[in-house]
Order: C-alpha cells, then sequence, then structure tokens
C-alpha cells in the first residue's frame, strides 16, 4: 500500500528547520515557525504524515529558542 506525500508536510519540515536556524532573526523566525506549525497541523489531520510530525516538532523548538533568545537580550537591557 503506498502511501501519499504531502508538500504541506515538507513545507512544513523546511519551515520548522529554517526557524531553528534563523533564530536571531525575528522577522525571519517568527513567520516561518508560525507557518511550520499550521502546515504541519493539517497535514497531520489529512494524511497522518510523520514528516509534518517532524516538522511541528522543530518548528515548536525553532519558535521556543527564539523566545528564550529574545527574553534573555531583554533581561539584559533592563538589568545593566
Amino acid at each position: 500500500m503506498e502511501k501519499k506525500k504531502s508538500g504541506l508536510a515538507v513545507a512544513s519540515l523546511t519551515l520548522g528547520i529554517l526557524s531553528i536556524v534563523l533564530f536571531g532573526f525575528w522577522y525571519m523566525a517568527l513567520p516561518t515557525g508560525i507557518l511550520a506549525i499550521i502546515f504541519g497541523n493539517k497535514s497531520v489531520k489529512k494524511y497522518g504524515s510523520k514528516i509534518a510530525k517532524a516538522g511541528i516538532i522543530t518548528a515548536i523548538i525553532g519558535l521556543s529558542i527564539f523566545l528564550l533568545y529574545y527574553m534573555a537580550a531583554i533581561l539584559i537591557i533592563f538589568l545593566e
């Protein structure tokens, strides 16, 4: 039985990886992470794709790194 491949799953994984790599640039990390989660959820609901689940996980990791990075930067600025 052949499984259908979803372009949304591949897009989710790609955008999730980009959100990790580009965490220092808020204008790139935030949209890529959010879109990766949206595309991943749609693909998981429609196909049950493992690649989409990996995309969601990488997007969550990327957004978490992004938030920690900017919260630390703000904290450092206010503590000086």
